[in-house]
């Protein structure tokens, strides 16, 4: 296993410490909002929980998940209650990446291709099943030994949203040389310079899923982090493979949680509410990077401004901890990130602020 990346963040934790106004922590995509009452509330209501949920999942949930897609990202699936679903619940969307070669069965031999600037979980699911993995923005000519492949649009950390040539190239090319292509979409929802399309939209996959699967989640757009709520979508045989592996292992979303989803996907208010408040931090902060002279590259969507001084990304990293500022190094996530940094719009608007005034200063 690789090392945990947060670990060497220790250095510059401590030197932004000594900031007189405190740490601005933007290294970490993590949620501080109030999780939306919808979602609370439903929660509470399920609280009488004494059996055992299923890995299936709930005859509401699939359908409320079912209804998501079709209403906010013009996807239509199979039938969510077939006997081969086309949609299910997950354990949270970072547990499914990290499993997701071994709940399809790709253990011992192949390579994964991932992006070339790449959330590092996809490398830890391939090495968890003994795989090798290759980083890639185009399909390769050589399908040779080539298992998985893995998008992420948009993208994390740098906020690049594929657009529909480049996925239906990698829609023929899985289909064509038999390989799953497996679409995080985790911030689909967070479109702000274009509007993200997701892999399972007719526009990209044609009439039907097959050879398909998209990962949502409601961590960001609702949130609820803490609640571990995500979502597996696409081909009904692909779907079927992971949701008989997960009832074997007990990977199960708790009752009350799928209550919360079932509510949370059934309402859009919350959503945009969330949306309007990211899109306030985003443009405060990306104005602040840009007057203090850095540059921001893509970051057209998601929760994140991918950003540059031209040089080794440490050496930006030891800068902003200078100011208080801790951000996220672009090594994290592959060679091609060397000369980056992420900084995450996941705070509250007073460290946002806090932010803004000392890269001004």
């Amino acid at each position: 296993m690789p090392d945990f990346p947060w670990d060497s963040l220790a250095g510059a934790r401590a030197k932004a410490a000594g900031h007189p106004g405190g740490v601005v922590d933007l290294s970490i995509g993590t949620p501080v909002d109030d999780t939306p009452a919808v979602l609370q509330d439903a929660l509470a209501g399920a609280a009488d929980a004494p059996g055992y949920p299923t890995a299936l999942g709930t005859a509401d949930l699939r359908r409320a998940a079912a209804g998501w897609l079709q209403r906010r990202l013009g996807v239509r699936l199979a039938d969510p209650l077939g006997a081969d679903p086309s949609v299910i619940p997950t354990v949270g969307s970072k547990e499914l990446v990290a499993l997701l070669p071994t709940l399809l069965g790709l253990r011992g031999a192949g390579t994964v291709l991932v992006p070339e600037v790449a959330y590092p979980t996809y490398e830890v699911g391939a090495v968890l099943a003994g795989l090798a993995v290759r980083r890639t923005d185009t399909p390769p000519d050589d399908a040779a030994g080539v298992v998985l492949v893995w998008l992420n649009s948009p993208g994390n950390p740098h906020g690049r949203v594929l657009p529909d040539e480049q996925l239906r190239a990698w829609v023929a090319w899985g289909r064509a040389h038999g390989v799953p292509v497996v679409a995080d979409e985790c911030y689909v929802t967070l479109g702000w310079d274009v509007e993200p399309r997701s892999v399972l939209h007719p526009a990209v996959s044609g009439d039907d899923h097959t050879g398909l699967l998209a990962v949502h989640s409601l961590s960001k757009q609702s949130t609820a982090a803490g609640y571990r709520a995500g979502l597996l979508s696409g081909d009904p045989a692909l779907v079927r493979r992971v949701w008989e592996v997960r009832r074997h292992l007990g990977l199960l979303v708790p009752g009350p949680v799928q209550a919360a989803m079932t509510a949370g996907l059934a309402d859009d208010t919350h959503v945009e509410a969330q949306r309007e408040r990211y899109r306030a931090r985003r443009e405060r902060l990306a104005a602040a990077v840009r007057a203090a002279g850095a540059g921001i590259d893509h970051s057209e969507a998601g929760l994140y401004l991918w950003v540059t001084r031209d040089e080794d990304c440490w050496a930006t990293i030891d800068w902003l901890a200078g100011r208080g500022i801790v951000a996220a190094p672009g090594s994290f996530y592959g060679p091609a990130g060397a000369r980056h940094v992420r900084l995450a719009l996941t705070a509250t608007d007073e460290r946002v602020a806090a932010a803004a005034e000392r890269l001004a200063g």
